[in-house]
């Protein structure tokens, strides 16, 4: 049968590393398979075939040299069990990675399948995280093999600095540098459903790269600028509408832009609202407050059937066209919110800055702790009531506060009776 074994090639590249391939030898007749991974002969041992223990993550890649080697083997094995005259070519050709393994062609396939899958939002943020790390690597494709925990540092590094651009050098936050990486752990993942790579390669996770995004801040509009907001007259037309847009997605506990803008008129039945959140598909009910009402009815004219939708953003546009429905969103909603912020917030003295997502952080300001958060968890739509106290903290303060209180007052010098 076939003989197969791990081996360190002779020839070396200009870095000074010699490549690792599985060797497969049949009818004296030897064929290789490259492994996409190169490194330093001091770090080979000849003897066992094996990465030595000085090489860093030497057990990650010592376990993906034994999964290869075993599946050469196995193939070498049904040859012969089949009593097949096929070459050593042959079976090399059997467990050759697929063209396409290395990382840019997966993250493609993985882009691909956002956009297949409607997910436009998380498309046009991800292409250009993959864009800098293209940039980074100098437009150089890169095996997943040689995705290291050193390159990953670097890579940080280059972003903190300010990656190159075509506007120049541009400043990035900690949140951002997470978001990169966050990419690349999902290329990764996409590359392992597709058997390029295993689990136990990825740099990331136990023992690799943590991903850890910072904390947001939060900031909700006080219930002097809501009360602003309602009340203040706006004769154009279209900020009017923008304000209604606002007040709607708060009025239904923070309701998400995607979701205001698909409201039909069949939603609404008995005085409720019923529908099911596109994030995460979790349907309820909830109460139509009269102040919600007598916004909706200041569409009533423009209704044409039960289905329609009750806001003109959507309208005409294919909703089963996931992809185009999210482009068409967000195109909307940055329209939405530069009317919010210029027109609007001014209009209303509102200082902060006016979107339609702060709809949702003002619902949380103004909940804070006085609702149960098995409540708020209902309210949100959350899967998990641990998301709803991830989230809920951020608007939480009277503890804080008076626990502040309480070392101030203590710290202030107490009067000597009779002084």
């Amino acid at each position: 049968m076939a003989s197969v074994k791990i081996i360190l090639r002779k020839e070396e590249k200009a870095d000074g590393t010699s490549p690792l391939a599985i060797r497969i030898t049949k009818d004296r007749k030897t064929s290789y398979i490259y492994l996409n991974y190169s490194i330093h002969p001091k770090y080979w041992d000849e003897n066992l075939h094996q990465v030595k223990r000085t090489y860093p993550n030497h057990v990650r890649l010592n376990n993906y040299l034994l999964k290869k080697l075993s599946e050469a083997t196995d193939w070498a094995l049904e040859v012969e069990s089949k009593k097949d005259q096929s070459s050593a070519k042959t079976v090399r050709n059997k467990i050759k990675p697929s063209t396409g393994a290395t990382f840019f062609p997966q993250s493609q396939s993985y882009l691909d399948n956002l956009k297949k899958s409607g997910k436009y939002n998380q498309y046009t943020a991800d292409k250009p995280r993959i864009g800098h790390f293209k940039d980074f690597l100098k437009n150089e494709d890169i095996s997943f093999a040689d995705l290291s925990i050193g390159l990953l540092e670097r890579f940080v590094v280059y972003l903190k600095s300010g990656y190159k651009s075509t506007k120049g050098k541009k400043p990035i936050s900690a949140r951002t540098v997470a978001n990169h990486l966050a990419v690349l752990r999902s290329v990764f993942a996409h590359a392992s459903k597709n058997e390029v790579v295993t689990k136990e390669q990825s740099p990331f996770g136990k023992g690799g790269i943590k991903i850890k995004f910072p904390d947001s801040n939060k900031v909700g509009l006080s219930p002097e600028d809501l009360e602003s907001l309602e009340n203040v007259e706006l004769p154009d037309p279209y900020h009017h509408h923008c304000r209604n847009l606002w007040l709607i997605s708060f009025y239904f506990a923070g309701m998400r832009v995607s979701d205001a803008l698909r409201l039909k008129w069949s939603d609404f039945q008995n005085d409720r609202l019923h529908y099911s959140m596109g994030k995460n598909d979790k349907g309820g009910s909830l109460k139509v407050p009269e102040k919600a009402l007598l916004i909706l009815q200041q569409y009533e004219h423009l209704r044409k059937h039960k289905d329609d939708l009750i806001f003109p953003e959507l309208k005409g546009v294919d909703l089963h066209d996931d992809f185009i429905t999210q482009r068409t969103i967000a195109f909307k909603t940055s329209a939405i919110d530069k009317c919010l912020r210029l027109h609007v917030a001014p209009a209303a003295g509102i200082n902060k800055k006016l979107t339609m997502h702060i709809a949702r952080h003002t619902f949380g300001s103004l909940a804070g702790d006085a609702i149960p958060i098995q409540m708020l968890q209902k309210l949100y739509r959350h899967s998990h009531v641990s998301t709803t106290i991830g989230y809920q903290q951020n608007f939480i303060h009277k503890d804080a506060d008076e626990a502040l209180d309480a070392v101030i007052n203590k710290s202030r010098i107490q009067p000597k009776p009779g002084a």
